[in-house]
């Protein structure tokens, strides 16, 4: 079937008021940097989008990247004919024959915006309903949940068939909650926290915190993939390198072994909020989710939040592993994130991490170090590079070494 259209249902935008058109222009950009060699054209309307396709053999490709934008509650390939009964019907004949493969049940639902049209919806789902399955065999009549549901939209400007209802990512178009950033390590639940993020139309910018030697290569190149992965829904993601090797050795040398987790997050959260302050986020955001390891209980959160006033977003907090890894399967990261390259959080872990810490000792043992200077050293060593959906652009800047 040569569909010449396919038409886009809002999501969370329907629910907008005075506003909605921020929403919706942000929609429609997020799409055209989606399709970006595609010939399309978009028309924007206050409750749905028409993507006019000017090479109908481009229909495939083009649903499987909206499938993954967010924003759009759900999409139909759809075929816009003139007002004229006879060419509706043959319309509907064409559309039901490319669909079905055997016997198949079958419906018609009419939908009459246009008054003037000299059928009622009854009448349209009489006539078009007898003349397809007269034409096409093998249909049986269900009106309840039939396996062929056509489409039929009479408005002023023409009539709209589609017999495919695609569900989309759902959430809000991303770029319309401005931006966080986001402390991305190789595990399973930071990049299902960007994710989420993504979903409720935050841009993301990942943060990662890399000690050589005693972190590999390898275990970079795992983060720069799961990146890529989350750019697959953003169409790209901006990841920070930050060298953390002095500042992990200081922890350990000076702070005891059981408070080192909580310092070593706290030193983190610092050096995110710095280099948050020079891009322009408005929060930061992590993969804890309560209760699942030692640093992730709320005595041990207060300790480390007390570094920063910025609001730190935890879309996890309420999930447990098995919800995480769930998603992790569903968007992609699982795969990359068991590849066995440990991060700088896993192999300096102490044998048994503080879960209740006192902020006035964990201050106290900190004030033996001058961490200010340390992490602004840190900060102005990172590495910034653009990570697009299957292509890891080499365009590695230290952007960072004027800013203190």
């Amino acid at each position: 079937m040569k569909y010449d259209r396919i038409l886009i249902r809002y999501g969370e935008i329907s629910t907008k008021g005075k506003n909605r058109s921020k929403f919706v222009n942000q929609l429609k950009a997020n799409i055209l940097s989606s399709l970006t060699g595609f010939s399309i054209h978009i028309q924007a309307g206050r409750d749905r989008m028409h993507l006019l396709l000017h090479n109908p053999e481009d229909v495939s490709p083009i649903v499987e990247r909206l499938k993954t934008i967010f924003g759009i509650q759900s999409f139909s390939p759809v075929v816009k004919t003139a007002k004229e009964l006879d060419e509706i019907k043959e319309q509907a004949v064409l559309l039901v024959s490319s669909i079905k493969k055997t016997s198949a049940t079958f419906k018609v639902s009419a939908r009459r915006a246009d008054k003037s049209f000299p059928l009622d919806t009854n009448g349209l789902n009489m006539e078009i309903g007898s003349h397809v399955m007269s034409r096409v065999h093998g249909l049986l009549v269900e009106m309840k949940k039939p396996q062929i549901e056509l489409v039929v939209e009479v408005r002023e400007e023409g009539v709209y068939l589609s017999a495919e209802t695609i569900q989309g990512a759902g959430g809000m178009p991303i770029g319309a909650s401005n931006k966080a950033s986001l402390m991305l390590s190789g595990g399973f639940d930071s990049p299902v926290a960007g994710y989420q993020m993504l979903k409720r139309g935050v841009e993301i910018e990942a943060i990662h915190f890399h000690s050589p030697p005693f972190t590999s290569d390898q275990s970079k190149e795992k983060v720069r993939q799961l990146a890529a992965q989350l750019a697959g829904f953003s169409g790209k993601v901006k990841l920070h390198i930050v060298p953390f090797t002095a500042i992990q050795q200081a922890i350990h040398k000076q702070v005891p072994e059981n408070y080192t987790m909580t310092s070593t997050r706290r030193m983190m959260l610092k050096i995110a909020n710095l280099i948050r302050e020079q891009t322009g986020s408005k929060a930061i955001v992590t993969g804890e989710s309560l209760g699942q390891v030692a640093s992730q209980t709320l005595e041990s959160m207060q300790a480390i939040n007390a570094v920063t006033a910025t609001p730190v977003l935890r879309p996890l907090i309420t999930m447990d592993k098995t919800e995480i890894i769930d998603i992790a399967k569903e968007i992609g990261t699982y795969d990359i994130s068991i590849l066995p390259y440990e991060d700088c959080c896993t192999i300096f872990t102490p044998a048994a991490p503080k879960t209740k810490p006192k902020l006035e000792k964990i201050a106290y043992y900190e004030s033996f170090i001058d961490f200010d200077s340390m992490l602004q050293e840190a900060v102005s060593q990172t590495e910034a590079e653009i990570i697009t959906p299957g292509k890891l652009e080499d365009e590695i800047q230290s952007s960072y070494s004027d800013l203190f």
